[in-house]
């Protein structure tokens, strides 16, 4: 069996979690029917992406784009579970195999349980926004840690864990945190994102997603975006050259609060309403979802692991 994930140029922490996860929740899939695809998290419910006439076993993965994919071909399709309620009702599935995104399993993996904290405040922005923004000396402002989403997954998830609060325009960013039980609170750069991923998951462990509005931080992420930037709208027609996206080493990326140079101060300045929003923000009442609901789909999710040893194994 091989695990199917979204593999980004850039990384993101989201997606590049399946390398690893699937061995622990289900160690020795990789030597067991070759002819199936795992498809686990992210939103990959979607017929571009996933191959035609291929049996793939779906655990947990969610719909968000395009259109969803005809899963009543017992041959093709084996869905044990998907991320929420929202892409049940896409997919036309039963309303219980709407348990919830895999990722939460892993504040239980050992290597992730009872580490210290040691950063307050943490922002972890959507991938795009790392790109193309500067949040990094937006934060410094603000008294908040960055933390770049294409990092290692491992160091990405780790200083979550770590955190006392969560600002979180990153999904999995806010799943981590509400597994590990740091409290969170969402926040959004586009006015059109794409809510239905995030209400899917939300919807599955009881709790609501209401993003504080924070505006794009540079012109390149407002081109990016087709956002507004100091009252200037940029619908996409803007020559290419004129996003440039931030270089990524791969590596973790994160930054905590320190004194700001005259180059920094300018670029602060012309951020400033980012980081007026995201000072907001982080000063906003946290969500976490309720214990007793986030337990239970978490036993649920273990049930449902027996059920796929018994009959892939």
């Amino acid at each position: 069996m091989k695990a199917y994930y979204w593999e980004s140029h850039h990384g993101n922490f989201g997606d590049d979690l399946n390398l690893w996860l699937w061995d622990a929740l289900l160690p020795g899939f990789r030597d067991v029917h070759p002819e199936v695809l795992l498809v686990g998290v992210g939103t990959v419910l979607n017929p571009v992406l996933l191959p035609a006439g291929q049996k793939k076993l779906v655990i947990g993965s969610g719909y968000g784009y395009g259109t969803p994919p005809d899963v009543a071909d017992a041959a093709e399709w084996d869905v044990r579970a998907v991320r929420g309620p929202l892409t049940a009702a896409k997919l036309g599935i039963s309303a219980d195999k709407a348990i919830t995104d895999p990722a939460v399993m892993i504040a239980d993996m050992p290597e992730f349980r009872n580490l210290p904290k040691i950063h307050r405040k943490t922002f972890i922005p959507h991938w795009e926004s790392a790109e193309f923004g500067m949040w990094n000396a937006v934060c410094e402002p603000v008294g908040l840690t960055y933390l770049d989403p294409r990092g290692e997954a491992k160091s990405v998830i780790r200083h979550i864990a770590q955190s006392e609060l969560i600002i979180a325009e990153s999904m999995h960013g806010a799943i981590l945190a509400d597994a590990f039980r740091v409290p969170w609170v969402a926040v959004s750069s586009s006015r059109s994102i794409n809510n239905f991923k995030w209400n899917d998951w939300a919807a599955s462990v009881g709790t609501t997603y209401e993003p504080r509005y924070v505006p794009v931080s540079t012109r390149a992420e407002a081109v990016a975006k087709r956002s507004r930037f100091w009252g200037i709208s940029f619908d996409g027609q803007q020559p290419a050259h004129e996003a440039v996206p931030e270089p990524h080493s791969g590596e973790v990326i994160t930054r905590t609060p320190s004194r700001t140079g005259l180059r920094g101060m300018a670029k602060q300045l012309l951020a400033a309403p980012s980081v007026l929003a995201l000072w907001q923000a982080s000063r906003a009442e946290p969500r976490l979802s309720p214990i007793e609901v986030l337990d239970e789909r978490k036993e649920r999710f273990r049930t449902m692991l027996e059920e796929i040893r018994s009959d892939y194994f």
